[in-house]
């Protein structure tokens, strides 16, 4: 069937925050116009706000249906505290952890589901997993800006911010110190080997990335070697489709 006159279906996975949750909805608004049926995952508190966000926005017909992932149960982890908006930064650690553990039921989602695409976040590297070994091709969407994720992914890599291309982009001291005491505060336990930084290998020939040229330009079209294409909105969505018709997504 031609993929103009198909809908193309899209499961979309941010990460529990509303920081992440939000900039997710607006490319599934976008996506939504653009022929593809959206199909939105997060937990059931995180999905009431957006079930308010939408319907402010009833002048619009998107192609959206939202799907609750239901954590598992822990009694120090009520369903209010499913969203990093409401739980206590003392439960942060165990609303991670039980997010680690809802793999299974994610699972159970995209088999019932059966997209042709998977979008996920950084901290779900097992969903991309679980699509591949359905047969699923999925994409990783960094809310962070280019420049952020390829200077931290550098320091992930080589250990050292002192080679990172531009030295305009850099840690202050403190700063520094700041980074390392939080990661040594915020242990994820059973995490993915692919956890944070191996999603990258984990996205099927493209990433794509929530940035603004007016604060990353001239770091990102014209120096030190990052260069990244800008393409018009049109042609993102174009290429997106053609990506996954050519990549076996339409059955």
């Amino acid at each position: 069937m031609d993929a103009k006159q198909t809908s193309l279906r899209v499961l979309m996975f941010p990460w529990l925050a509303h920081g992440h949750v939000f900039p997710y909805l607006e490319l599934a608004k976008i996506l939504s116009h653009e022929n593809f049926h959206i199909f939105f995952c997060s937990t059931p508190i995180n999905l009431d706000s957006i079930t308010k966000t939408l319907h402010k926005d009833s002048s619009d017909d998107f192609s959206i249906q939202l799907v609750e992932l239901h954590l598992p149960s822990l009694p120090e982890l009520p369903p209010h505290y499913h969203t990093t908006k409401n739980v206590p930064p003392h439960l942060m650690d165990t609303l991670m952890k039980a997010f680690q553990m809802s793999s299974s039921n994610f699972s159970e989602i995209i088999t019932n589901l059966k997209p042709e695409l998977l979008i996920y976040d950084a901290f779900q590297p097992w969903s991309a997993k679980i699509a591949s070994s359905q047969g699923i091709p999925s994409v990783y969407f960094s809310i962070i800006g280019s420049i952020s994720v390829s200077f931290f992914h550098h320091i992930y890599t080589h250990k050292t911010a002192d080679t990172f291309p531009s030295p305009a982009i850099r840690l202050r001291e403190h700063e520094g110190r700041d980074l390392i005491a939080a990661d040594e505060t915020f242990k994820v336990e059973d995490k993915d080997e692919d956890f944070a930084f191996g999603i990258f290998k984990l996205s099927c020939d493209i990433v794509l990335i929530k940035s603004c040229r007016g604060i990353e330009g001239k770091y990102c079209w014209s120096n030190y070697g990052l260069h990244l294409p800008r393409p018009p909105l049109s042609h993102l969505v174009d290429g997106l489709k053609w990506w996954i018709v050519n990549n076996g997504g339409i059955h």
